[in-house]
């Protein structure tokens, strides 16, 4: 490699706001991130189950005259 050419490169704690560390390699001499595996929801299990038929009828509801009056 040549030298003076390359960036430094650093062995750091990244550090998450659940408070969950894990060394990594990177350029910056300090990284704070807002979620990680251990707190992620889809890692955890905790998941959210979105009601997503009750958001489409929500939606047709909401529009129907609207598609009334295109199809006529």
């Amino acid at each position: 490699m040549k030298k003076d050419i390359h960036p430094e490169y650093f062995t750091i704690k990244a550090v998450c706001a659940c408070g969950n560390e894990v060394e990594i390699g990177t350029l910056q001499p300090e990284m704070r991130v807002e979620i990680c595996a251990a707190c992620h929801p889809f890692f955890t299990g905790k998941q959210k189950v979105l009601d997503t038929a009750g958001r489409i009828d929500k939606f047709n509801k909401r529009y129907a005259k609207h598609f009334e009056n295109k199809k006529s």
